[in-house]
C-alpha cells in the first residue's frame, strides 16, 4: 500500500501526458504542502505530444523528443511518481483507487487518462502488424519500422493522418494513405479546402487511395506486408499505420460508476458525477464546449489551469477562448475553427485560401485558413460568434 503524507490525503493524478503534468505544474504554483501522487502506465517522461507526428522530417529519435525526464519532473513539482503502474479500479465511495499493491486513498482524484487509438477489424495473416502512434512508447516502436523499410500505408486521412504522411515524405519515406471519405480532413474542412489539402500533399509525393478502406492485410515472402483495399487494388507496404481515431478511455470512469458519453463527462469546475473525482484531456467531455471531446493542446492548457485552482481550494469556472487548431502539414498549413456542434448553416468560400461557416444569422461559427490566409487567424478569431 502507498502510504499518503501524514499532512493528509494527497491529491491523485491517474496519466503522465499533457493533462497530469499540467495540472500538476498549475497546482503547484498554488500549493506546495499537499501531497500530490501521480500514477501512470508509462515511463511518466514529459514530452509534447504534437512532436510525434512531425519528428521523422527533423531526424529525431523518440529519446530526443522527451523534454524533461521523469525523475527531474517528479523532483521540480515535488511528486511521488509510480511509473508503470495501472490503476485497478476506483472506489469513489470509498475515496480511493485500487493499485497492484494496494488501495490508495485521496483526497481529489484526476483522471488524466487520455484516449486510445480506434482499431477497426482487419483480414489477413498480417493484421496484428498495424501500428498506432499515440504516445512515445508506441512512437518507440513505429521509428524502427522506418528504418528497415521505407513504404508505409497510414489508414486514416484524418487531422493526425495527415500530419504523419506529411513528415513521413518530408523525411523520404513514401506514403499511400486510403480512407474512406472523398477528401482529406473531411469531418473538419469543406469539400474544396479538402481538395486543396490533397493537391499539396499529392504534388509533395503522398498517395491517395480515397472511397475505399484496407480489407486485408497478409504477409509477403520478403517480410513486407499485401494490402487489400475494399475497391479491389493491392499495394505492398513495409509497415501499416493505423491514425483512424483515438477513442477516450473509460474503462476506469465506467466501472466505478462515473457518468461517461463519448468521454467522461464533466461540468463547469471538471467535476464528474462522483465526489471528489475530476477529469479533464482527452478522456473528458466537456459541459464548457457544448459537451464536445477537445483532443488539442489548447484546450488541456485551459482546463488545467481551471482546475489546479479548484483543488487549490479556490474555485474556477472553466470557460473556453476560441481555439483554432492548427495543422502541421507544412505542404499547406492550415487553420481552423470547426463551428459549434448542431449548429445549422454552412461553408462559403471568402477567398481562394479562407472559407467561413455561416450560421443561418450570417454570423461566422468557425472558418478555415489556408497557406498565407493563416496569417488571419488572430483577427477571425476575434470576429467569431459564440
Amino acid at each position: 500500500m502507498v502510504s499518503a503524507d501524514p499532512a493528509g490525503k494527497p491529491v491523485v493524478v491517474l496519466g503522465s501526458g499533457l493533462a497530469g503534468w499540467t495540472t500538476v505544474r498549475e497546482f503547484r504554483k498554488l500549493d506546495t504542502v499537499t501531497p500530490v501522487v501521480m500514477v501512470t502506465a508509462d515511463d511518466g517522461h514529459f514530452y509534447a505530444k504534437p512532436t510525434l507526428s512531425n519528428a521523422v522530417a527533423q531526424n529525431r529519435q523518440p529519446a530526443q523528443l522527451v523534454t524533461t525526464p521523469a525523475e527531474a519532473m517528479a523532483a521540480n513539482l515535488n511528486v511521488s511518481l509510480l511509473t508503470q503502474t495501472r490503476a485497478e479500479a476506483i472506489r469513489p465511495h470509498q475515496q480511493e483507487i485500487v493499485l497492484p499493491t494496494g488501495p490508495l486513498a485521496y483526497r481529489h482524484l484526476v483522471l488524466a487518462t487520455g484516449a486510445r487509438p480506434i482499431r477497426v477489424p482487419i483480414a489477413g495473416n498480417a493484421a496484428h502488424r498495424v501500428l498506432s502512434v499515440n504516445s512515445l512508447d508506441d512512437f518507440a516502436v513505429f521509428h524502427p519500422e522506418l528504418q528497415r523499410g521505407r513504404t508505409v500505408l497510414v489508414m486514416g486521412a484524418g487531422l493526425i493522418g495527415c500530419e504523419f504522411a506529411n513528415d513521413l515524405i518530408a523525411g523520404g519515406i513514401q506514403v499511400t494513405l486510403v480512407d474512406p471519405a472523398p477528401h482529406p480532413l473531411a469531418a473538419l474542412l469543406p469539400a474544396e479546402a479538402g481538395a486543396a489539402l490533397q493537391a499539396a500533399l499529392e504534388a509533395a509525393g503522398v498517395r491517395f487511395c480515397l472511397g475505399t478502406t484496407v480489407q486485408a492485410l497478409d504477409g509477403t515472402p520478403d517480410g513486407r506486408t499485401l494490402a487489400t483495399l475494399a475497391n479491389g487494388e493491392t499495394l505492398v507496404a513495409d509497415a501499416v499505420l493505423s491514425a483512424i481515431g483515438l477513442r477516450a478511455d473509460l474503462s476506469l470512469a465506467q466501472a466505478a460508476g462515473i457518468a461517461c458519453d463519448r468521454g467522461v463527462l464533466v461540468g463547469d469546475q471538471l467535476q464528474t458525477s462522483a465526489p471528489n473525482i475530476h477529469a479533464l484531456g482527452d478522456c473528458a467531455q466537456y459541459a464548457s464546449a457544448g459537451h464536445l471531446t477537445l483532443p488539442y493542446v489548447m484546450p488541456i492548457m485551459h482546463a488545467a489551469k481551471a482546475l489546479a485552482a479548484t483543488l487549490a481550494g479556490q474555485p474556477a469556472q472553466l470557460a473556453f477562448p476560441v481555439m483554432p487548431v492548427a495543422v502541421k502539414t507544412p505542404a499547406l498549413p492550415l487553420v481552423l475553427l470547426p463551428p459549434p456542434a448542431n449548429t445549422v448553416g454552412g461553408w462559403t468560400r471568402e477567398s481562394g485560401e479562407r472559407w467561413d461557416w455561416l450560421d443561418e444569422a450570417g454570423r461566422l461559427r468557425g472558418f478555415v485558413l489556408a497557406g498565407a490566409a493563416t496569417r488571419q487567424r488572430m483577427a477571425m478569431s476575434a470576429a467569431v460568434h459564440r
